[in-house]
């Protein structure tokens, strides 16, 4: 497959993407969120599992306050921030590794980067908040912008595509231009076709499938498949009862859809183990790049 590289740089970071495939570990710091809500709950406990996915080989520390897991409901900015600013403060004071804000509000996300993040990873692609792209532009973050069918609150009522990849895509092209507008340099932009948000199974295979179709838009592609309720039905199919996120079948059946989503050309990968995922990220880069290695050699 054709390897496409992206170089990203912005405020004190770069992070070459392509040829290795990028992991971003995820730190919830909620009490109710669909994996491991309330297990990272506390300050201390969440920074040291922060610490050790870094340890493991994390390149971005990912941290939410607020759960965007189907048919949950918003919490207020004072709470989000509570939970997670004290996190953000601490982590940027003690590593290098950059820190997004998994936040659809825009005075979340201002104070985030205030206090050490770096990135706005956005479900709602700037559609949530009209003050969210301006604080992109202003602090230089790089943004993540995300498809999803609804909100949290309704996106997976029956969701239903006369075009999925042909829809998904065009949402995140109206995204991409909508974030320049803001101001936002092109160069500065992820994109996430959102799997899990307003989705079949279904669905969800067919994006992950056909992700080299996103490389057009002509931005890097995030994949956030880890231990997602597509991956627990399949796994449950035949009479079987659906196991817990955290299960190993999960683990297994997430490190199997994030291989597929790096052959298929995803540059960042969103995860919960990533110890696991990266000893998948280096068997599955070594196989994407090996023919042009070969042809070199």
């Amino acid at each position: 497959m054709r390897v496409t590289t992206h170089q990203l740089t912005w405020q004190t970071h770069r992070l070459e993407l392509g040829p290795k495939t990028r992991i971003m570990g995820i730190l919830n710091v909620t009490p109710d969120s669909f994996s491991d809500g309330g297990q990272f709950y506390a300050i201390d406990t969440a920074l040291a599992h922060a610490e050790k996915m870094i340890a493991d080989g994390a390149d971005i520390i990912d941290i939410g306050g607020e759960s965007t897991r189907p048919f949950s409901e918003p919490v207020s900015t004072e709470e989000e921030c509570r939970r997670v600013l004290p996190v953000i403060e601490q982590l940027a004071g003690r590593f290098d590794v950059p820190i997004s804000i998994d936040t659809t509000k825009a005075a979340v996300a201002r104070r985030a980067i205030s206090d050490g993040a770096s990135i706005i990873n956005d479900i709602s692609a700037l559609r949530f908040d009209p003050e969210m792209g301006q604080v992109a532009a202003e602090t230089g973050a790089l943004v993540i912008l995300m498809h999803m069918k609804g909100s949290p609150a309704d996106m997976q009522v029956a969701p239903t595509y006369d075009d999925l990849i042909g829809e998904v895509s065009q949402f995140l092209a109206d995204a991409i231009e909508r974030a320049v507008s803001f101001g936002i340099e092109k160069s500065k932009i992820i994109i996430d076709p959102g799997i899990g948000f307003g989705k079949t199974v279904a669905h969800n295979l067919c994006l992950i499938q056909k992700l080299d179709e996103f490389q057009k838009l002509g931005v890097p592609v995030l994949l956030g498949s880890s231990r997602k309720a597509f991956i627990r039905k399949i796994l449950a199919a035949g009479g079987s009862s659906e196991a817990p996120p955290a299960a190993p079948a999960i683990e297994t059946g997430t490190q199997a859809s994030i291989t597929a989503g790096i052959l298929n050309g995803a540059h960042i990968v969103r995860v919960h183990e990533v110890g696991n995922t990266a000893a998948t990220v280096k068997i599955a880069d070594a196989i994407k790049t090996a023919c042009s290695s070969a042809a070199a050699s």
